[in-house]
């Protein structure tokens, strides 16, 4: 971590959300985006991730080729193959060491919505999955503020066999 307290590397926030911001309900994807997931995984190997407990919960294992790190405020919070953080500070701490370990020239910030809200303002990059669906939800990505990011990437994808809702990936950098 650099003296400012930001992370020594790029910290890029990787989420897919539906229209209003929804990412999810009763702690889980509420699509089926078979697209998303291999992009998912794309961004992610190699690198360390960070995400909150109710998260890596739902998700139920760390995931392979990944270094996961769990931010949570369940002192007893225990899970076999990740590192454990108490705020989102000690994670992105974490994070940098791993991502130092493991060669990975950034770090991915994967969810929930607590952990995106504390993450936004120091994140460099997002690289988003915008479904072009209105899915009620109860936990929701802020508002992508067109001041600080500027959108760098679209790719519209077509409903599918693999995938139930059209969406587009989109990629967000940090204005300098």
């Amino acid at each position: 971590m650099s003296k400012e307290g930001r992370p020594d590397l790029p910290v890029t926030i990787v989420v897919a959300y539906a229209r209003g911001g929804v990412i999810g309900g009763d702690n889980r994807l509420l699509w089926r985006l078979r697209t998303d997931l291999k992009r998912f995984r794309s961004l992610t190997v190699g690198k360390p991730m960070v995400m909150g407990r109710k998260t890596f919960q739902s998700i139920g294992k760390p995931l392979p080729g990944r270094e996961t790190v769990v931010v949570t405020r369940d002192p007893a919070f225990f899970a076999e193959g990740v590192h454990v953080a108490r705020n989102v500070d000690e994670a992105l701490g974490k994070a940098s060491k791993l991502a130092a370990a493991m060669g990975a020239g950034e770090i991915v910030v994967a969810g929930g919505a607590e952990i995106y809200a504390q993450t936004l303002a120091m994140a460099d990059a997002i690289r988003a999955t915008e479904v072009h669906a209105d899915i009620a939800g109860d936990a929701f990505f802020p508002p992508v503020d067109r001041a600080a990011f500027a959108e760098t990437a679209r790719e519209e994808h077509p409903a599918g066999p693999d995938d139930e809702h059209a969406f587009a990936f989109v990629d967000y950098v940090r204005r300098a």
